[in-house]
C-alpha cells in the first residue's frame, strides 16, 4: 500500500515567538530574529549573538509540577505539538490514537539539565543529583511527552543524527504513513542549546559567527545558533480531503545518504546523492523543483559544498532554482533545524512567498556559490515543488521533497 501524504497541521516555537503566525510573518518579510544572547552569560565566547526563543516561558504553558518534569527542549516540543494537533483539527478517537505515530528529531537532548546537575555536584559541592536528571535529559523525553499528552500509542521514537535529526524523523514518519504502518504521524524536532558548557563546545569548533549569519556571501563567518521546535501532522491525502481538512501541502519524497568521508567537512557527492534519492522517491525529475530551502549554515565549507552538490544533483536546471537559507533569520536550531525549515518550505508553497537569504553582501558574491540565493528580499513566486536540505556533522544527509496542494 502506497498513499500520498498530506500535512494538515503545523506548530512552531522559534526565535520569533510562539506560533506559526509570528514565525511566518517575520520570515516572509525578511526580518531576522538574531539578537544578543540573554539567557546565559556569553562571557569568554568568541560570539555573543543567538536566535533564542526569548518569549517562551514554561509557566505560560505548564503547571509547576509538569514544568519540573521537563527540560526546555521537551517543553518547546510539547507546545509546538499542541499547536500542530489543534491546527490539524483531528477527531482523536481511541482507535486513531492507537494508529498515530510520534517521530521526533533531537541533536543534544537536555543539556541545560545535565549542566545544572553536574554543576550542583562539582561546583556547589552537592552530594547527589536530582532523580529527574535522566528523565529530563534523555533525548527521547520530547517524544514521550508528546505521546503522553495526546494519548498516542502507535510507534514512537526519537532520531538523533546531529543537524539532520528532524529531516530524518520527518522522512521516516512520512514513510510510516505512506506505507500504512501508521494512519497519522506527529513529527518534527526540538532543540534548546543555550547552556554555558554546550556553547563553549561550539565556540571551540570556531564555526559560530562573531556577528551574524551570511549564507552564501563571500564574507560569511559562520553559523548562528538557534533554538525552538516545529511539528507537523501527517495523514493520507485521501483521508484529509474526505474530512475537509485544510492541507498545507504534501510530503512527496525522502532521501538519505552518508558521506562516509569526514567527520566535520561535508561532501558534495554525499549531499547530491541524498537530493537525487529524494527526487527518485518522489518520482520527479530535477526540472520539477522550483525552490530549495538550503541547509545554508553560513560556514565557509558548507555553503560552497552545498552549492556544488545542488549543481551536481540538478545539472543545468540549478541555474533556474531559487535557493534560500532561512537560517540567516531564525538561526541554526541543530536537531530542530529541518523541522523549522519544513514549516518554512510548506508555507512558501502555500502562500507563494519565497523567504530570502538575509544579511547577504551583494557587493561581495562568492563565485563558488553561484546560485540564485534570493538575496535579502522575499519574492512573490508560486512554486509547485520544493526541496529542503539537511546535512549533518558525520556526513549524515537527509532531504525532503514537498508539493503544493
Amino acid at each position: 500500500m502506497t498513499r500520498r501524504v498530506a500535512v494538515t497541521g503545523m506548530g512552531i516555537v522559534s526565535s520569533y515567538g510562539c506560533g506559526f503566525g509570528r514565525f511566518w510573518n517575520g520570515l516572509a518579510a525578511g526580518q531576522g530574529a538574531i539578537r544578543p544572547i540573554s539567557s546565559v552569560p556569553a562571557t569568554g565566547l568568541r560570539f555573543s549573538n543567538g536566535a533564542e526563543a526569548v518569549d517562551f516561558s514554561a509557566s505560560d504553558h505548564f503547571s509547576g509540577k509538569d514544568a519540573d518534569l521537563l527540560d526546555r527542549f521537551a517543553q518547546l516540543a510539547a507546545v509546538a505539538a499542541r499547536e500542530a494537533v489543534t491546527d490539524a483539527g483531528l477527531e482523536l478517537t481511541s482507535e486513531l490514537r492507537e494508529q498515530t505515530a510520534v517521530v521526533l528529531g533531537c541533536c543534544s537532548g537536555g543539556k541545560a539539565t545535565e549542566e545544572d546537575q553536574f554543576r550542583n555536584v562539582w561546583v556547589r559541592g552537592g552530594q547527589r543529583m536530582s532523580p529527574l536528571t535522566i528523565p529530563r535529559a534523555m533525548g527521547s523525553a520530547a517524544t514521550s511527552r508528546v505521546s503522553l499528552e495526546h494519548g498516542f500509542t502507535g510507534p514512537a521514537y526519537t532520531v538523533s543524527t546531529a543537524c539532520a535529526s528532524a529531516n530524518h524523523a520527518i522522512g521516516q514518519a512520512f514513510w510510516l504513513v505512506r506505507n500504512g504502518a501508521a494512519e497519522v504521524a506527529v513529527t518534527g524536532g526540538s532543540e534548546a542549546p543555550f547552556s554555558p558548557g554546550f556553547l563553549m563546545g561550539w565556540d571551540s569548533l570556531r564555526v559560530v559567527s562573531p556577528d551574524t549569519c551570511r549564507p552564501f556571501s563571500r564574507d560569511r563567518r559562520g553559523l548562528i545558533l538557534g533554538e525552538g521546535a516545529a511539528m507537523l501532522v501527517l495523514e493520507p491525502l485521501e483521508r484529509a480531503v474526505a474530512r475537509g481538512a485544510r492541507i498545507w501541502g504534501e510530503i512527496a519524497g525522502f532521501g538519505m545518504s552518508s558521506d562516509a568521508e569526514h567527520l566535520t567537512h561535508p561532501s558534495a557527492l554525499g549531499a547530491s546523492r541524498a537530493m537525487t534519492r529524494a527526487l527518485a522517491d518522489a518520482g520527479q525529475l530535477p526540472e520539477a523543483i522550483g525552490y530549495v530551502n538550503a541547509h545554508g549554515t553560513g560556514t565557509v565549507s558548507n555553503d560552497k559544498t552545498e552549492s556544488a552538490a545542488i549543481r551536481m544533483a540538478f545539472g543545468a536546471h540549478a541555474s533556474n532554482l531559487q535557493v534560500s537559507a532561512t537560517k540567516s533569520m531564525h538561526g541554526h536550531a541543530l536537531g530542530a533545524a529541518g523541522a523549522i525549515e519544513a514549516v518554512a518550505t510548506l508555507a512558501t508553497l502555500k502562500h507563494g512567498v519565497v523567504p530570502p537569504t538575509a544579511n547577504f553582501n551583494e557587493a561581495d558574491r562568492d563565485p563558488e556559490c553561484d546560485l540564485d540565493v534570493v538575496p535579502n528580499r522575499p519574492r512573490m513566486v508560486q512554486h509547485e515543488w520544493a526541496l529542503s536540505n539537511s546535512f549533518a556533522f558525520g556526513g549524515l544527509n537527509a532531504v525532503l521533497v514537498f508539493r503544493a496542494h
